[in-house]
């Protein structure tokens, strides 16, 4: 890609604080970027080549939206803990094994998506984060879920395509917990919390595609308490 091209893309995005530049090999974050750093809202380098996110995104101090899907980034900087008003991070596709141990400090972050990286353990960072609507942890390494996840805040956590044979019961605790998904892991039924069902506030339980039958769920205590909370979520959006 062309300086003249890349010029003109920075031209676009100081006018609309929007600087979307997606596959075309991009193997670095382009440094030209920071003469933006007050312009900036939303960046988005999807579907490019790069391994390292500079410390210098900690400078974009009114950033809303980082969009890396697709990437080859191993690391993620301390530096973009510093991004408080950034509302969506989506890292999909990468090679993510952690995150940073500030991550906590993201205190504005609504939307995070991690899926398809490397990820061994749900990030106890998360716990921090009061503004979380939606986590998506789908295809990563995950075995189990920690008790700390009792103190998560999102309304939907999405695990889908992991190795998770164990869930802590305090994810019943979860207090704004609407949509778990827990679809092609390796539980037994006898690992699935009861209180999930019967004392939580969990309205939509994903769990196919686990070492056991659909049906069996059914027979479960608390079952019909949980199909009252699915039932009556079902009417509101209908």
């Amino acid at each position: 890609m062309g300086n003249s091209a890349l010029k003109a893309h920075l031209e676009t995005a100081q006018k609309t604080g929007v600087f979307q530049l997606t596959g075309k090999g991009l193997a670095e974050f382009p440094e030209d970027l920071q003469k933006l750093t007050s312009n900036l809202r939303t960046i988005d380098l999807s579907n490019n080549k790069i391994e390292l996110l500079p410390p210098l995104i900690g400078k974009f101090s009114f950033l809303k939206s980082l969009i890396l899907n697709n990437n080859r980034l191993a690391a993620l900087p301390e530096e973009l803990c510093k991004l408080k008003k950034l509302e969506t991070l989506h890292v999909n596709g990468n090679h993510l094994r952690q995150l940073p141990a500030a991550f906590g400090q993201l205190a504005a972050l609504k939307s995070l998506s991690l899926s398809g990286n490397q990820l061994r353990t749900v990030p106890t960072q998360l716990c921090a984060l009061r503004h979380l609507d939606v986590v998506d942890l789908s295809r990563n390494q995950i075995q189990n879920v920690p008790d700390s996840v009792g103190e998560l805040q999102a309304i939907e956590l999405n695990l889908n395509q992991n190795q998770i044979s164990q869930i802590s019961v305090q994810i019943s605790h979860c207090p704004r917990l609407k949509v778990l998904r827990l679809e092609e892991n390796c539980l037994e039924l006898s690992m699935l919390p009861q209180s999930i069902l019967s004392d939580s506030q969990i309205s939509l339980l994903a769990v196919e595609g686990n070492l056991f039958e659909i049906k069996k769920l059914r027979e479960l205590e608390g079952y019909d308490k949980y199909m009252e909370r699915f039932t009556a979520t079902k009417k509101k959006f209908a």
